[in-house]
C-alpha cells in the first residue's frame, strides 16, 4: 500500500483528461489497447526436431562465466498464438501450454486472454503444469473499473510484472497523454504489490514528433522511475538502430547505450533474434539463428526476467520455443 497516496483519485483525474484536447493535440486518439507485436508460427507438430544439442553455428560456450538463472527464463505467449486456439488458430490452449511445460519453461508471459478460463481457472491449471504466468501484457485502460479488473486478474494469476506491450501515435500530446495515464495506472499497480512496465518496439526511437523530439524522449522524460520501468525487447531496440541507418554491429551498440542510460529500471528482456538481412517483416530470427549477440547484452545489464519471443517462427511455433530454452540455459556471458 502507498500510504499518503491516494491512487484512485490520480487515477479518475488522468482518465477525466484522457480525451481532452491538449495543445498541439491532434483531434481524433490513436489510443491502442492491448495489441501485442508481430505475427505468428505454424502447425501444432514437430517440437524442436532441430533444438540443436550444440550451439549454433558451431559456437562454442565459454567453460566458465555467468548464465541466465533457469528460473528467469520464460516465454511469451504470442510466440506459440496459432496453438492456442480461436481466433489465432486452430491449436489447443491445453495441448500448447502443456508442451511448453514439458521444454522446461517455469514461466511464460501472458497475452490474448483466458481463452475460456477466468483468471482464478487458468492459475489452477498452470499450477497443475508446474509453471507460472509471471507477467503480462496488458494494453491502457480505459475506466477506474477496467483497471482494478486488470490488477486483480494479475494477482489471481500469481504475477509479478503488468506490462503495456503497444502505443502508438505521430502526436506529441498522445504520447504525453499515455505517459500521464501509465504513471497514474503504476501507483495503483504498486498498491496490489504488482511491477508496472512498458514494452518498446522501433517507432519510438524513430518517429519525431516535432523538433527531432521521439516518443522514447517523452516516455524516458516523463514516466515516474519509481513506478514504471522497462521490459526492453532487444530485437525491436536494434531494428530501431537499423531503421536509423546504422550496420548491424551499431545498431546493437545503440541498443546496448540505450539500455545503459535509461532513466527507468530494465527489469525484463523479450529475448528475439534479428536476421541479418531481409525485410522487417521477415527478419525475426530463432534464437541462435541471427546477428545479435546476447551476450554482449547480457554481460552489459541482467534483468529479472528473460523472455523468449519470435513473431515469426522460422519451422513451427513449438520448435521455436523449444530452440529459445535451450539457447537461454545454455549461453555463457
Amino acid at each position: 500500500m502507498c500510504y499518503g497516496y491516494d491512487g484512485d483519485e490520480a487515477l479518475r483525474r488522468s482518465l477525466d483528461t484522457r480525451d481532452a484536447p491538449a495543445p498541439g493535440a491532434l483531434s481524433r486518439r490513436t489510443l491502442l489497447r492491448g495489441a501485442v507485436t508481430g505475427a505468428a508460427g505454424l502447425a501444432l507438430t514437430g517440437t524442436a526436431a532441430g533444438a540443436a544439442a550444440a550451439a549454433p553455428h558451431g559456437h562454442r560456450w565459454p567453460a566458465h562465466g555467468r548464465r541466465v538463472p533457469p528460473g528467469r527464463i520464460s516465454l511469451q505467449l504470442w510466440t506459440v498464438r496459432e496453438g492456442l486456439g480461436e481466433p489465432w488458430g486452430p491449436g489447443s490452449y491445453d495441448e500448447t501450454l502443456t508442451a511448453v511445460a514439458e521444454m522446461g519453461y517455469p514461466r511464460v508471459e501472458q497475452a490474448l486472454g483466458y481463452f475460456g478460463r477466468t483468471a482464478r481457472e487458468l492459475r489452477a491449471f498452470y499450477d497443475d503444469l508446474g509453471i507460472r504466468a509471471s507477467s503480462s501484457h496488458d494494453g491502457i485502460s480505459d475506466s477506474r473499473a477496467a483497471v482494478h479488473e486488470k490488477f486483480q486478474n494479475a494477482v489471481a494469476l500469481g504475477q509479478r510484472y503488468v506490462v503495456v506491450p503497444f502505443l502508438d501515435s505521430a502526436s506529441l500530446s498522445d504520447w504525453q497523454q499515455w505517459a500521464e495515464q501509465m504513471n497514474a495506472e503504476a501507483r495503483v499497480a504498486r498498491q496490489y504489490g504488482l511491477a508496472y512496465g512498458y514494452h518498446n518496439h522501433a517507432h519510438e526511437f524513430t518517429t519525431d514528433l516535432g523538433g527531432g523530439v521521439t516518443p522514447w524522449d517523452v516516455l524516458t522524460s516523463t514516466l515516474d522511475p519509481r513506478y514504471v520501468h522497462l521490459e526492453i525487447d532487444i530485437y525491436w531496440v536494434v531494428t530501431g538502430g537499423v531503421n536509423l541507418g546504422l550496420s548491424n554491429d551499431a545498431a546493437q551498440r545503440f541498443a546496448i547505450r540505450t539500455i545503459q542510460r535509461s532513466p527507468l529500471r530494465v527489469r525484463q528482456y523479450h529475448v528475439k533474434d534479428r536476421h541479418t538481412t531481409g525485410p522487417e517483416e521477415t527478419s525475426h530470427a530463432d534464437l541462435g539463428t541471427g546477428f545479435i549477440d546476447f551476450e554482449r547484452f547480457f554481460r552489459a545489464h541482467q534483468v529479472e526476467e528473460y523472455i523468449v519471443e519470435n513473431d515469426t517462427p522460422d519451422v513451427t511455433y513449438l520448435q521455436t520455443a523449444d530452440v529459445g530454452y535451450d539457447y537461454l540455459r545454455r549461453i555463457r556471458f
